[in-house]
This record gives structure tokens, C-alpha cells and sequence, in this order.
């Protein structure tokens, strides 16, 4: 997870968009194990308090379950929910500005497929988790 925080919304919600993105990039599959709100609180020197509200709200969307003296693990079927969710959300938030940009800048959808398919160079080095599932 990245140790950065922006102030664009609270870093509850900033921790569990990091803990979704872990699980749609397959890092955190069904049945793992989250990392303790103890180990992330000290890591990302954050109040635990805060760890615990990203978890619970992990918890209440079903995402996670907990399991009493043993820590919260990533439900069964979690990935399949997220990723509608998230489908979902980009659509409804996300497309309609990016949409406009596209016809803003008139760009063609073959201009779109060919940017797509260059790889763009990364401020970290890393490829994309686009990269994973092979194109």
C-alpha cells in the first residue's frame, strides 16, 4: 500500500479504497487474512481507530468478515462484488468527465486502442495491473 495520504477525502476511505484495490489486483484473495489494524495503524502511522473504521466498512459491505480472536478475511465471492460496485461507480462518476475529455480533444477510439496498447512510462518503474492478465 502506498504511504501517502491526499486531502481529498478522509484517510479511513483512502484505506479502504487501498484494500479494495488489493483485492481486485489479487493480492488479497477469498479467505486471506487482513493485516492486523495494530501492524497498519503503526506502519502508516495512522490511529488505529481509523484502521478499524476502514475495516468496518469493509465489514457492513460484506466484503470482509470477521472472525473473533483471529482478525478480518476477505469473504468468499468479495471479488465479484467489488468489481460490480466498482464497474458501477466508474460509470456513473468517472466516464462522463472522461467521456468529455475524449470528444473535448476530439479523439478517435483507434487514437484511444493505440494509446492503450503503447506502454506509458511510470513514475515508480512498475507495470501496470492491467499487465497481469496479458492483452
Amino acid at each position: 500500500m502506498d504511504r501517502e495520504w491526499n486531502d481529498s477525502q478522509p484517510i479511513y476511505r483512502q484505506l479502504r479504497e487501498r484494500v479494495v484495490a488489493m483485492i481486485l489486483d489479487g493480492v488479497l484473495d477469498e479467505g486471506d487474512p487482513l493485516p492486523s489494524v495494530r501492524n497498519v495503524a503503526a506502519e502508516y502511522r495512522v490511529n488505529p481507530l481509523t484502521v478499524l473504521k476502514a475495516y468496518q466498512q469493509l465489514a457492513d459491505d460484506q466484503i470482509v468478515d470477521k472472525k473473533r480472536g483471529l482478525g478480518m478475511f476477505v469473504n468468499t465471492g468479495a471479488r465479484g462484488l467489488l468489481l460490480q460496485a466498482e464497474r458501477q461507480k466508474f460509470l456513473a462518476e468517472e466516464w462522463p468527465r472522461v467521456h468529455a475529455i475524449i470528444q473535448r480533444l476530439g479523439l478517435t477510439p483507434q487514437e484511444l486502442l493505440d494509446a492503450a496498447g503503447a506502454k506509458p512510462a511510470s513514475k515508480n518503474g512498475a507495470g501496470t495491473p492491467a499487465s497481469k492478465g496479458g492483452s
